[in-house]
């Protein structure tokens, strides 16, 4: 075949638009009619009676879904069921808590003595709660829920924050803080939130339960089934506590005497070497915030004179955990103050009423 030649080109080029023009009509009506009978075929493209019927056989037999409500009915149930069955005031408080976990999310107790809370026991949150030692003095807004001027804390404040700190570093959307009462004071208290979730499903239920454990409380100090066990001390110490006539005179905040152990007058080794280590880190932290006024005060001699309110604030914790039996009989935070913070020469401590 010869090559085209170059007179050609104009014909070529006079004969191939309307070529072009005549491929595109048919393509676009070919392509209109394809979808024209795709269309009408997918209008009886229904499943028959038959079909449908041959699906319903092969569905399995399914229980109908118990509502929502229903089971959480069922667990406020089996948790009303474990608090009035606890045999003392201790196992009852964490049979409040196992109650609880189906309920909420999260969910810690504190004890209230001597006007500061210290954790007692926690469910869901991080496995190595505490975060850090010592008891919480509560904010104004918790207070107010302690001394019976609320029911209970629903919004984030320093309350909740005071609180969560010994827990966990994550805050949760929604929350309830009950104080759970014994003749009409307040003895404990409780903290639930919603954790990951964007709100509590049932703050009500929680409400109730702690009405309820409250009752229990009230009837088991009372002598009704009450055994001899007491309940144990805030958790990660479980370690001898005031005796009666040191409670008597301290604020209406406390954990009634029938929960209490008596005090010990021997200190086990493990239990002093809990208080030394604590009375250390007490210590340790009024050296490391206030370095000025320590070694002012190493100077002049008057530790006493200025740092009075860290020092009473430090040796409130450690008597909140130990006791006040325990350092007069024993004197280990004394002795961690005059040690660290005096070098060794108690007239530092300048008057000092405890030294």
């Amino acid at each position: 075949m010869s090559a085209a030649r170059p007179e050609d080109q104009p014909t070529h080029d006079a004969l191939r638009g309307p070529l072009e023009s005549w491929l595109n009509q048919k393509n676009q009506s070919l392509l209109e009619e394809v979808i024209a009978t795709w269309q009408l075929a997918m209008e009886r493209f229904q499943p028959d009676e038959a079909l449908l019927e041959r699906l319903r056989q092969a569905l399995p037999a399914q229980a109908p879904a118990e509502p929502e409500t229903g089971g959480a009915m069922a667990a406020f149930a089996g948790a009303l069921d474990l608090v009035e069955g606890a045999p003392s005031q201790g196992d009852l408080l964490k049979r409040l808590l196992d109650g609880l976990e189906p309920l909420v999310e999260r969910s810690a107790l504190f004890i209230l003595k001597q006007g500061l809370a210290s954790l007692y026991a926690h469910r869901g949150f991080e496995a190595h709660a505490p975060l850090k030692p010592g008891a919480v003095v509560p904010p104004p807004d918790l207070e107010a829920v302690i001394q019976g001027l609320g029911r209970s804390l629903r919004k984030k404040g320093a309350g909740y924050s005071a609180l969560l700190a010994v827990l966990s570093p994550y805050e949760a959307a929604d929350l309830v803080i009950l104080p759970i009462r014994h003749k009409r004071k307040a003895v404990a208290l409780l903290l639930v939130d919603s954790g990951l979730r964007q709100k509590l499903d049932h703050p009500e239920l929680v409400r109730a339960l702690v009405l309820a454990a409250s009752a229990s409380l009230g009837s088991l100090a009372a002598g009704k089934d009450e055994p001899a066990h007491p309940l144990p001390q805030p958790m990660a110490h479980a370690l001898p506590v005031p005796s009666a006539a040191s409670q008597s005179s301290a604020p209406t905040q406390m954990v009634p005497d029938t929960i209490e152990a008596p005090p010990s007058m021997d200190l086990d080794p493990k239990t002093r070497a809990a208080a030394e280590r604590l009375a250390r880190v007490l210590v340790g932290d009024v050296e490391l915030y206030f370095p000025g006024k320590v070694a002012q005060a190493r100077s002049q001699g008057n530790l006493y004179g200025l740092l009075r309110d860290e020092l009473e604030r430090s040796r409130a914790t450690f008597v909140e955990r130990f006791g006040e039996d325990v350092e007069v009989q024993h004197r280990i935070f004394t002795s961690t103050v005059i040690h660290q913070l005096c070098d060794d020469d108690a007239s530092k401590l300048s008057g000092a009423p405890w030294a």
